[in-house]
């Protein structure tokens, strides 16, 4: 059999699969796997785990032993499934995360009835993400169906967390060498990017928090206390006018999607002032205001160069007034990724996109993070899309 035939019968089955992709698509999203906290984790693992195994792949499943957000009310279930042919390598892993975040108000329909309504499924996670994963199994069924013998081997895993990090999802994975450069060649995300879209990478994340400290005094006599709202005002100004401008000239060549995210950037994702705890306020000038900013760094700036102007510019605020005084501590640090130029998963991609579609495939690269950070700064797989 032909490359070319191989490829056609392949095409043919999952033009066959359809209905039963769909179902398969509806079923998941029937399953509320909801993040926070994490609900139905080990029901959804098993559902998958189930019809990868009733289809012959070897279904392994994985906890997440160790870490803290795996409980016995919300425990941190992954699975893997397996199809091996002629040897372990290649070895090419489709990954799906299966958790979804909270529905929110304003539905027309049950956002977990996984409702099939002219042509579209409706529901939480059918586009983020439980159609890229059902998607990802039955393409790997239709290999089987086909009866394509493999130059390798396909996995296909159903990963939790990714909605609140992935650590105790790919990056369990990663961790325990369930996913790792050593047995893993290429790595596939199918993110709703777009179908003729191939997602190469994503900017890198800064978050941290500040916290000013002002000096207590009655609401009735301000004159003798420091207000830390003032002070966090102050700082926030001097972030917008002075860091603000400076990073809108800093354009990254990766091609990320919207135009306007190719820009560095710095937020203020939360702020909150006052005496901490109480639920009404009380008469005080506030001792004490905490910010969260949210600095989005490109793949042309490193992480070091990045704290380090986050914390001169503080500092210099400071300066600027008697007894104004801040501390910062680190929320979270996720380094910029990128597939390798001439990647071979991207050929792959781009080639099987302008074969199904007729129209060839953009590279793009996300404004946010996803799982793909794990694959690449964990387990040293860099051919990952």
């Amino acid at each position: 059999m032909s490359r070319s035939d191989s490829i056609d019968r392949v095409l043919s089955e999952v033009e066959r699969a359809r209905d039963e992709l769909v179902d398969f698509t509806t079923e998941l999203i029937r399953i509320p796997t909801v993040n926070p906290p994490g609900e139905n984790y080990r029901v959804c693992a098993e559902s998958i785990g189930e019809r990868l195994g009733a289809w012959g792949m070897s279904v392994q499943y994985v906890e997440a032993e160790g870490r803290a957000e795996h409980t016995s009310a919300h425990p941190r279930v992954n699975v893997i499934g397996r199809l091996e042919g002629v040897g372990a390598r290649p070895c090419l892993h489709l990954n799906g995360h299966f958790d979804v975040v909270p529905a929110g108000d304003g539905w027309t329909v049950d956002p977990f009835a996984g409702l099939v309504r002219d042509g579209r499924i409706y529901g939480r996670g059918a586009s983020d993400m439980k159609s890229g994963l059902a998607a990802a199994a039955f393409a790997t069924e239709a290999i089987r169906r086909a009866g394509v013998e493999l130059r390798g081997t396909v996995e296909v895993s159903g990963t939790v967390d990714e909605e609140s990090g992935g650590f105790a999802g790919v990056a369990y994975l990663c961790e325990t060498g369930h996913i790792s450069a050593q047995r893993t060649d290429y790595a596939i995300i199918p993110e709703p990017f777009g179908l003729e879209r191939i997602c190469v990478g994503h900017r890198g994340v800064y978050w941290f928090d500040v916290v000013a400290h002002g000096q207590i005094a009655h609401g009735s006599m301000p004159h003798l206390g420091r207000s830390a709202i003032d002070d966090m005002a102050a700082l926030i100004d001097a972030v917008a006018a002075r860091l603000g401008p400076e990073l809108a000239e800093r354009v990254t060549a990766m091609p990320v999607v919207p135009e306007a995210s190719r820009r560095a950037s710095i937020n203020v994702n939360a702020v909150e002032g006052g005496q901490a705890g109480q639920t009404q306020q009380s008469p005080c000038v506030a001792d004490r205001c905490l910010a969260t900013f949210d600095r989005r760094f490109i793949a042309e700036e490193s992480y070091d160069e990045v704290r380090a102007e986050v914390v001169a510019i503080v500092r210099a605020v400071e300066a600027e007034q008697p007894g104004r005084r801040y501390s910062i501590e680190d929320r979270m640090v996720v380094h910029p990724v990128q597939a390798p130029n001439g990647s071979p998963v991207v050929t792959a991609l781009s080639n099987a996109i302008a074969r199904v579609t007729g129209s060839g495939a953009s590279l793009v690269g996300s404004p946010g993070t996803y799982d793909h950070k794990h694959f690449v700064r964990m387990a040293g797989v860099e051919h990952c899309v």
